[in-house]
């Protein structure tokens, strides 16, 4: 976690706009950090349609967000919830030459199974994995180009200026990457923004995801949990989930760890943003659970 200047994060979503203004070496200090919500009928998340229905509304809070914050910053990276795309785990049986062949070919394999034009959505991907026998694992994220599109085009209306676009979930985990990337066979566990999320990595490379939007119901938070595991188990016969790690912008974190605790049948590491960001005077520690998506994305542009 190394800045070489002022980094600024923003997460979207239908309840609000969140900032957080990063600067530092070693470990981060938060500058200035705020949440606004957004009036109701604002935005409206879909994966297919843009997702803004008042744009003027939209530009003037973010604008707003932006202003109290008492930065010059405008490159700012961001995150969007997971539903608004899709994420998909890709095995290729060989590797390509350069990134646009990449591309290509990962269009042509998606295009047998998803259920919609490939050519309608923005798509990048991550290698995670490469076999000796050249084979490749791939991670590959999907939005539609009208949604991410408008987001773009509004922020930029905003007088800021979108460098990197991830969906939150990862970037909630590229904040704590530090301690997840020392465990193995861990899995990581979020429920944050309304949105439960899996991630879990054999031999440090990752090979299960899931996410889904979800109540507070502490039932049905756990057959998410467990249910996530089991498919896990069917789908890697042999492999196991040594360590696990949770987060939670809810009131009660300790709940959701024991939670946690019960559906995976581990003692779960409960990850709190004030061990890896310094806040300065001024900004409420206890603020930091619910200014993690920005604050990792503000780390998307070490």
């Amino acid at each position: 976690m190394l800045l070489k200047a002022k980094s600024l994060g923003m997460e979207l979503s239908a309840g609000g706009v969140s900032f957080a203004l990063l600067s530092g070496r070693g470990t981060p200090t938060l500058e200035a950090g705020l949440t606004l919500p957004f009036a109701p009928g604002t935005l409206a998340p879909s994966r297919r349609d843009p997702n803004v229905a008042d744009r003027q509304a939209f530009v003037t809070r973010v604008k707003e967000a932006h202003l109290r914050l008492l930065s010059r910053e405008r490159s700012v990276a961001v995150s969007l919830p997971d539903a608004l795309g899709r994420v998909v785990l890709l095995d290729l049986e060989t590797r390509f030459k350069n990134r646009e062949e990449g591309l290509e070919i990962i269009r042509w394999k998606l295009k047998k199974t998803l259920p919609f034009d490939v050519s309608s959505v923005q798509l990048d991907y991550q290698t995670l994995a490469e076999q000796e026998n050249g084979a490749i694992s791939l991670l590959v994220g999907l939005i539609s180009r009208q949604v991410v599109g408008q987001y773009e085009e509004l922020l930029t209306e905003a007088g800021l200026e979108p460098k990197f676009i991830d969906f939150t979930s990862f970037n909630l985990y590229r904040l704590f990457a530090p301690r997840l990337e020392l465990s193995d066979n861990g899995a990581f566990v979020s429920f944050y923004g309304g949105t439960m999320t899996v991630l879990i990595f054999h031999g440090g490379v990752l090979s299960f995801y899931r996410s889904k939007e979800a109540g507070s119901d502490p039932q049905q938070l756990y057959r998410e949990v467990n249910s996530s595991l089991l498919v896990y188990g069917d789908r890697h016969p042999g492999q196991t989930v040594d360590e696990a790690f949770c987060l939670t912008d809810g009131s009660d974190p300790e709940a959701f760890r024991a939670l946690v605790a019960e559906a995976c049948g581990l003692e779960p590491v409960l990850l709190d943003p004030q061990r890896v960001v310094t806040p300065s005077a001024g900004v409420e520690r206890g603020a930091l659970r619910n200014l993690a998506g920005a604050l990792g994305a503000a780390l998307r542009r070490v």
